[in-house]
């Protein structure tokens, strides 16, 4: 391997603000510390936490760098101790706390997954926050089934076609709701079953419509605040509800005796700040169960624009309009 450089370019935001605080600095390059590897990032995954953390919304956790990023792939250049597999010269995709809007990033080995031959590494950069994140909670928090419905709020952003396309793949009917005709009719493009323009239709009557009065299985809600309870009553008997976000705030007046008669299970969860060794057993889980899709090329994610990372601004203003459908990804080295 070359000889590695002392210093890179990163952003790593002095201050909490808008998209103009995204400027380029130098920074040290990071070196891996046991059961890490260090990555010559080529392409990183732009995600809403990452505009959280930009106004000061969302800070890392303890030990995680200042540096924006949740997300990267590109080629592993150095190990630290304690890494058993041979991974020098690898390309791998990895989910990180941190650090991926960087030319340089360690992380936990565990935490990293191959690059197959049919993703590019822009493909591949795209994939590991939307994927974990709809696998913990789709899958293993609200253990979803084959034949189960699942209303996902924000269809056609990252984590609502990385849901469509697993549901796809997993025998699941997507239910999605999106602020556009256009939207929706992208969604059914993917495969959702139902799109609903939540802007123009009421998506409770809607989805109780659509089901024959039954409801949906499950809930994906990244939505919170006053969609709880409207998404409670889109809820089936024995219905699981699963929080991931609040953009519309953390607090909500819910029915208990709709909780109670219907059976419902209300959770969710935050991945970030979970530990290096629940992300592996994670990591384990999408090795067998998901990645031979992706190595067939029958999971893909859905990119909807490429930007420099010198150019993080307008990758965050991309995100911030709702205009996208998919993921935005920065280019960093050679994609």
């Amino acid at each position: 391997m070359a000889a590695l450089p002392d210093r890179m370019m990163a952003i790593d935001p002095e201050e909490p603000g808008g998209p103009e605080v995204l400027v380029p600095v130098e920074r040290s390059v990071p070196l891996p510390g046991p059961g890490e590897v260090l990555i010559r990032v080529a392409a990183a995954g732009v995600n809403r936490p990452d505009a959280m953390q930009r106004e000061g919304r969302y800070p890392p956790p303890p030990g995680a760098p200042g540096i924006l990023g949740l997300e990267v792939a590109g080629e592993v250049v150095a190990e630290g101790e304690s890494v058993d597999a041979p991974l020098l010269g690898q390309p791998v995709c990895a989910l990180l706390a941190g650090g991926g809007y960087a030319e340089y990033v360690t992380a936990p080995v565990g935490q990293c997954l191959p690059v197959p031959s049919t993703l590019s590494m822009i493909e591949a950069a795209a994939v590991p926050e939307t994927l974990f994140t709809v696998w913990t909670n789709v899958f293993e928090r609200a253990y979803a089934d084959a034949g189960d419905s699942v209303l996902v709020h924000g269809g056609t952003s990252g984590i609502g076609t990385m849901a469509i396309q697993l549901g796809r793949i997993f025998g699941l009917g997507i239910f999605v709701t999106a602020g556009s005709d256009e939207k929706c009719a992208r969604a059914l493009e993917l495969g959702a079953a139902q799109a609903i323009n939540y802007r123009t239709t009421d998506f409770v009557e809607e989805v109780k419509r659509l089901t024959g009065g039954r409801g949906v299985d499950i809930v994906l809600d990244m939505v919170g605040g006053d969609y709880l309870p409207r998404n409670l009553a889109c809820l089936a008997e024995n219905g699981r509800h699963v929080s991931i976000a609040a953009q519309r705030g953390s607090t909500a007046e819910v029915d208990i005796w709709r909780i109670m008669r219907k059976r419902l299970t209300l959770t969710g969860s935050t991945l970030r700040a979970r530990s290096p060794e629940f992300k592996s057993l994670v990591a384990d889980e999408l090795m067998r169960h998901v990645w031979p899709h992706v190595e067939e090329g029958r999971l893909k994610p859905v990119i909807d624009t490429i930007f420099p990372l010198a150019d993080a601004a307008a990758a965050h203003r991309r995100l911030e309009s709702g205009d996208h459908v998919g993921k935005i990804v920065l280019t960093v080295g050679q994609p």
